[in-house]
């Protein structure tokens, strides 16, 4: 421990902003989405802001981009709905997930869409927890050892 009470092991994001950036994509049609992806959309909203919190003292911003799927898009890989990438790699590599899907609604047709499988719990609409987690793994890659100096200035 430093005098001022920090110890030189904890890491820090020193200097510079990182962003945390979280990429979702769902269908749209006629304007309209799924209930499924209406009802992911909602826990992702909640799961931003609990996210932009928490990380906002370690300099950590979280940015949001959603992205449309036309029907024709969706009618080629119908998995390609509702899917969340955080700092380019997907959800369901930063949770252990697994990708599966169902039937979904009048929306969607026929095609089965995306649910994700996470220790044996299968999910149609994506909870802010799930979210959450996966954007704290993915911002401990942002995070930075602190090298030498301490909080206080001094080495």
């Amino acid at each position: 421990m430093d005098k001022c009470g920090c110890s030189p092991s904890v890491s820090v994001v020193k200097e510079s902003r990182h962003d945390l950036r979280i990429r979702w994509q769902r269908l749209i049609s006629g304007g309209e989405t799924c209930p499924r992806c209406g009802s992911t959309e909602e826990e992702l909203e909640k799961a931003v802001s609990a996210l932009t919190k928490s990380l906002a003292p370690l300099g950590i911003g979280v940015i949001l981009e959603k992205e449309e799927l036309s029907v024709a898009e969706f009618k080629k890989d119908p998995l390609q709905s509702n899917r969340i990438w955080i700092n380019n790699r997907l959800l369901e590599y930063w949770i252990k997930g697994r990708v599966e899907h169902s039937p979904c609604c009048d929306v969607c047709g026929p095609d089965e869409c995306r649910t994700i499988e996470v220790e044996g719990q299968t999910y149609e609409t994506i909870p802010a927890g799930i979210i959450i987690k996966a954007g704290l793994y993915a911002a401990s890659q942002l995070v930075v050892p602190w090298r030498g100096e301490s909080c206080c200035g001094g080495a």
